[in-house]
C-alpha cells in the first residue's frame, strides 16, 4: 500500500527541505520537494520527518526487569514489551539491548539470575513478532568476572546477537579511574561508609587474574564470529591501541579527550553517551561529549541509560556544538547504521527501509509524533 507524507520538513543527509516522501511495502519509493496535491496525501503540518533512530547501546531493558533494587518483575515478556514501547515512544526503530554478561556489583546481583531470561525475552519477542521496533542484542562482556566465558557461550549463536563490547570496571581504571567517583555512585545506591570501602576492595580483589585471561579469550572468540566489537570507557591511548589490536571498530564512551583523539587517529569510531550531552557532562567524571562534538571527535551517540535522550542530545548539539540538523541527526541514524553494518536504513533515500520518525519542537524540546517501522506505524 502506498503512503504519501507531505508538507513535511525532510531531514536529508546534507539539508532540510520542505517536501513529500512516498513509501510502499515497507520501502521508501520517492522524495520530492514541494507539497503533494493528491487527495490521499497525509499532511504532516510542517513537522520534521527523519530516519528512525538507531540506538547501539541502551541499558533500559534491565530497568523494566528490575524496576527497584531486589524487585524482579515476575513477567519477563511484559517487561520486554514495556521496554519496547519506551523505545518506540523515544523515536527509536532499531535498538541494541545491552545485556550484562558478568559483573561484580552486589547491588545488581540479580543480573546473573536474569541474564538468560533477558536474552530469551529479546530473542522470543523478535522472532515471534511481538515487538514494535527492531531489537538486537549488545552483549556487555564484563572482563572482571571469572565466569564470563560460560556466560558468553550461552549467548553465542543467538540470531539477534550483533554487537559486543569489552568492559573493565575495576576500581582505579577506565570509568572508575577516580575511585572517589565510584564511592559516590555506591553511596547513591544505598551503601554506607565502611561498606563502600569493603565493596571497592572486594571489586579490586575479584578482578585480579580475571581481566587478562578473559580479554584474550573474548578477543579470540569474537574475532572469528563476525560480530561487531567495541571497546568501552577507553581512557588512555594505550587502551585504544589494545582495542585496535583486539579487532574493535568502535570506541564506546571514551572518558578522556586524549583517548578520543587517539581513537580518531587509529581509525576507531567514537560513540558517546546521549545523557552526557543533555546533562552537559558525565556523571562519573568523564569528558564532555559536547566538547568531543565541537572538536570533530564524536561519530555517534547511544542512549546509554535514558532512551529519550537520543533525540534530545542530537538536537542539543545544534545549539551547543554548532552542528547542522542533518549532521546532528546523522549521529543517531546514519552513523550507527554504518557502524552496525546496516546498509538498509538510517537515511531518507529511495530503496531504503521506511523506518521513519516524525517530530516537532516545542521550544527546544522534541515531541515525537509518529514512528514507522518498515512502513508500519508503531507509535
Amino acid at each position: 500500500m502506498e503512503t504519501i507524507l507531505t508538507n513535511a520538513r525532510l531531514v536529508l543527509e546534507d539539508r532540510v527541505v520542505e517536501g513529500t516522501l512516498v513509501h510502499e511495502n515497507g520501502t521508501i519509493r520517492a522524495l520530492d520537494e514541494g507539497r503533494s496535491q493528491l487527495p490521499g496525501a497525509v499532511d504532516c503540518d510542517g513537522d520534521y520527518l527523519a530516519p528512525g533512530l538507531i540506538d547501539l547501546h541502551t541499558d533500559a531493558l534491565e530497568g523494566h526487569f528490575v524496576p527497584r533494587p531486589k524487585v524482579i518483575w515476575p513477567d519477563a515478556r511484559a517487561a520486554a514489551l514495556a521496554h519496547d514501547a519506551q523505545m518506540a515512544g523515544s523515536g527509536v526503530t532499531t535498538v541494541y539491548d545491552a545485556i550484562c554478561a558478568g559483573g561484580f556489583d552486589q547491588a545488581k546481583a540479580d543480573r546473573r539470575a536474569l541474564y538468560e531470561v533477558m536474552l530469551d525475552a529479546v530473542e522470543q519477542g523478535a522472532t515471534r513478532g511481538m515487538f514494535r521496533v527492531d531489537h538486537r542484542i549488545h552483549l556487555r562482556c564484563e572482563l572482571t568476572d571469572h565466569g564470563l566465558p560460560d556466560l558468553v557461550d550461552a549467548a553465542m549463536g543467538r540470531p539477534n546477537l550483533s554487537l559486543a563490547s569489552l568492559m573493565d570496571h575495576t576500581p582505579g581504571t577506565r570509568q572508575w579511574r577516580n575511585v572517589e567517583h565510584l564511592k559516590v555512585y555506591l553511596s547513591g545506591i544505598g551503601k554506607g561508609g565502611p561498606d563502600i570501602d569493603a565493596e571497592v576492595a572486594d571489586r579490586i580483589e575479584r578482578a585480579k587474574g580475571a581481566v587478562a585471561g578473559n580479554y584474550d579469550k573474548m578477543v579470540a572468540l569474537f574475532s572469528a564470529s563476525g560480530i561487531v566489537l567495541a571497546s568501552h570507557d577507553d581512557t588512555t591511548p594505550a587502551h585504544v591501541d589494545e582495542a585496535v589490536a583486539a579487532g574493535c571498530s568502535i570506541s564506546e564512551f571514551p572518558t578522556t579527550l586524549e583517548a578520543a583523539r587517539a581513537a580518531k587517529a587509529r581509525g576507531l569510531a567514537t560513540i558517546g553517551g546521549a545523557p552526557n550531552v543533555v546533562r552537559g557532562g558525565s556523571h562519573s567524571g568523564g569528558v564532555s561529549m559536547r566538547d568531543l562534538a565541537q572538536q570533530g571527535l564524536l561519530d555517534a551517540l547511544a542512549s546509554d541509560y535514558v532512551p529519550a535522550s537520543l533525540l534530545q542530545a542530537a538536537l542539543a548539539l545544534t545549539r551547543t556544538a554548532g552542528l547542522t540538523l542533518p549532521a546532528a541527526l546523522a549521529l543517531v541514524t546514519a552513523a550507527p547504521a554504518r557502524l552496525a553494518r546496516l546498509d538498509d536504513r538510517g537515511r531518507l533515500a529511495p530503496g531504503l527501509r521506511a523506518d521513519l520518525l516524525r517530530f516537532r519542537l516545542i521550544d527546544d524540546t522534541p515531541a515525537v509524533g509518529e514512528v514507522t517501522l518498515a512502513g508500519r506505524r508503531v507509535f
